[in-house]
């Protein structure tokens, strides 16, 4: 059975879901935490919705025999590829990641709404789902931008080539006159910046890595599972990536630097590199 002083395991396909990292430490700063980047199958958005189940299946796996007691789907493909299956196979609760059309629809003032994510996310049943139950009434106009993903896992979040990249994906839903910006990956509100500066101010951008931290918080208080304060909490990362990448990376994006230990697949499932 999962305890209090048990650890929180996030997984994403790379450093995106550092977006919602941030905001669990953020929120809950007394909990032990672990985060697994499964970058050697980077990007996730352009593999199949079964490859992205069986690496989700594995990495949820490696994360629950390290004690997690709850595990965060920090990436929308994932969830739209493995979250319900997730939840059926394992006993601790899973928390996975929906792009915010609900909230966006409350905002939209002009009744249309731009969703940009990958074209898998987009694919799966919990956003055609989504859809039918928050999008009547309302212009949803979705594109998945290639290239965006990889923008961030190389550390290109500014600049005039961030801009003019991120631009080309953009302007179709801005052609489109959307009111209103969902980031349907946790790899893009690195790029909020940039993505202000070419939406401008009369589009409202959505990031729901508050609200997924909340629902973590909510999760864990309903299990008893809440850490008590008076401490700080350990962070532990993993990556299927070079390490020393990830270290750099790391303390760009979310200013930490932490223990980082390599680890590789090996017949579906999840093993040390660094050691036995």
């Amino acid at each position: 059975m999962p305890a209090k002083d048990d650890p929180i395991g996030i997984f994403d396909s790379g450093v995106g879901g550092l977006s919602v990292w941030r905001e669990v430490a953020r929120l809950l700063p007394s909990e032990d935490i672990l985060y697994f980047a499964d970058s050697a199958h980077l990007p996730y958005g352009e593999r199949s919705l079964e490859e992205v189940k069986a690496f989700s299946e594995g990495i949820t796996e490696f994360l629950v025999d390290r004690g997690a007691k709850v595990v965060v789907v920090a990436c929308n493909t994932a969830s739209a590829a493995a979250l319900y299956h997730l939840r059926e196979r394992f006993s601790i609760p899973i928390v996975g990641m929906e792009p915010a059309v609900k909230p966006a629809v409350s905002l939209t003032k002009k009744g249309k709404i731009g969703v940009i994510a990958t074209k898998a996310t987009f694919q799966g049943l919990l956003f055609r789902r989504l859809v039918e139950r928050f999008g009547q009434g309302v212009e949803i106009h979705t594109r998945a931008c290639p290239g965006l993903v990889e923008m961030v896992e190389e550390g290109l979040l500014n600049g005039q080539e961030a801009e003019a990249r991120v631009r080309e994906q953009l302007e179709p839903l801005l052609r489109e006159g959307i009111d209103v910006l969902v980031l349907g990956c946790t790899h893009y509100p690195f790029l909020r910046e940039t993505l202000e500066k070419v939406v401008g101010p009369g589009v409202t951008i959505v990031d729901p890595s508050e609200a997924v931290a909340r629902q973590v918080k909510r999760v864990l208080e309903e299990r008893w599972l809440l850490r008590e304060g008076g401490r700080e909490g350990r962070y532990t990362f993993f990556t299927s990536g070079e390490p020393d990448r990830f270290r750099k990376i790391l303390q760009m994006l979310v200013g930490v630097s932490g223990p980082v230990s390599g680890v590789e697949w090996a017949g579906g499932k999840v093993i040390f590199r660094d050691y036995p």
